[in-house]
């Protein structure tokens, strides 16, 4: 499969999340401070919480729920409650389009 258009890139907001569903897949699409998109898993390991409801501090997204917050680059939480990492996509910047192939993730 290849890379889909999730969004314009013009339409993120900066330090804060977007869910996007592709193929199924439900994604946390997020622009930090320093101008990067990152692509992670929706849904929190510890409970089945929306990550894009969640709070972008630096290059982190903390679930509203319980507090783990997750590494946008790697999908490890960096602490309790989660302990299981979530997946990591690679994003293409094509012009003002973001695409993501749900079916290419990162190798951390």
């Amino acid at each position: 499969m290849s890379a889909t258009r999730v969004c314009a890139l013009s339409d993120l907001e900066q330090d804060s999340a977007v869910r996007v569903e592709v193929e199924g897949v439900a994604i946390a699409v997020v622009l930090d401070a320093a101008g990067e998109v990152h692509a992670i898993g929706d849904t929190c390991t510890h409970g089945d919480i929306s990550l894009a409801e969640g709070f972008v501090d630096g290059d982190t997204l903390e679930c509203w729920a319980h507090g783990s917050a997750f590494s946008l680059r790697t999908g490890k939480p960096l602490n309790l409650p989660a302990y299981e990492p979530v997946p990591v996509f690679e994003v293409t910047i094509d012009g003002d389009d973001v695409l993501i192939d749900p079916n290419v993730k990162k190798d951390i």
